[in-house]
């Protein structure tokens, strides 16, 4: 099941909000979250069902052609995620908030955070770091826009910790309990886990009262998060090792695109249900 599911309101939630992402988490139902860039696949995956749809830094490799998500800026990111939030009538739109926009203090958390929140209709705003980012959540909450927190494995973050490695394993798994902890206490209104051993979130999922979100975190979080390129096989790049595969758009628009050249070479396209003429409708 999903939110759509929920016992305790209407059979059918018309417009998901974060208080559905506590009822999920108390009830026992699953949420789930795809990245979202466009209008297009905005609509398709708010018809699907989806709960939440993030419009992640991860555009920054997947829409602008940078190597990581450290350019991307929020200039970058205001049209794509008003393009999102404009399209959808059920999904919760979760704007990301990009390196370099909240880490030098609550005050600038806040006004990148009002920014995204005035300029593109989105309903929430995410950000990276635990303790070290709990007074800049904290800040935001209070003025009343809600938060989505990001731990264990932060892309924001990667050089500082030596690349993609897998978070909380041994000893540091007590660290990634207390960041999650601190993004609960700043008032967060759920926190996505990202590449940390399976138990390990298991045991964060059952210490918080906020839902937890899966990205390669295991199946026993609260929810889970895709990248559409990703889950969608459109990727080019190495494609994690936790991402389920349910289609194969690469090779579907691959082999389309060969089959319009062929048809243009060969003067196949366009033919006469194609072409316009004195009788054709406008």
């Amino acid at each position: 099941m999903s939110i759509n599911a929920e016992a305790l309101s209407d059979p059918v939630v018309k417009r998901v909000r974060t208080r559905h992402f506590a009822r999920a988490k108390a009830e026992g139902i699953k949420i789930t979250g795809l990245t979202s860039y466009d209008t297009l696949t905005a609509r398709i995956f708010d018809d699907a069902g989806i709960d939440f749809l993030l419009v992640g830094d991860s555009a920054g490799n997947t829409v602008l052609g940078y190597d990581s998500t450290l350019p991307v800026t929020v200039d970058e990111l205001i049209p794509l995620t008003r393009a999102v939030a404009l399209s959808v009538k059920r999904a919760l739109v979760v704007a990301d908030m990009p390196f370099g926009s909240y880490e030098e203090g609550p005050e600038l958390a806040l006004r990148t955070a009002m920014r995204f929140m005035k300029e593109t209709h989105a309903h929430a705003v995410k950000l990276e770091g635990g303790i070290r980012s709990a007074t800049q959540i904290r800040r935001i909450v209070e003025a009343g826009i809600p938060v989505m927190g990001h731990v264990g494995f932060t892309p924001q973050s990667e050089h500082g910790l030596g690349g993609h490695i897998i978070q909380g394993r041994g000893t540091e798994a007590d660290a990634v309990l207390a960041d999650a902890q601190a993004v609960e206490a700043a008032g967060a209104f759920a926190v996505v886990l990202e590449m940390i051993p399976a138990e390990v979130a298991a045991r964060i999922t059952a210490a918080l009262t906020i839902p937890t979100i899966s990205v390669g975190a295991g199946p026993h979080a609260d929810g889970q998060l895709l990248v559409w390129t990703d889950f969608a096989g459109l990727s080019t790049g190495r494609v994690p090792k936790f991402v389920k595969q349910y289609a194969n758009l690469a090779a579907t628009l691959l082999e389309a695109a060969q089959a319009f050249k062929t048809d243009v070479d060969s003067g196949n396209y366009p033919g006469p249900d194609h072409s316009y003429d004195d009788t054709s409708a406008l």
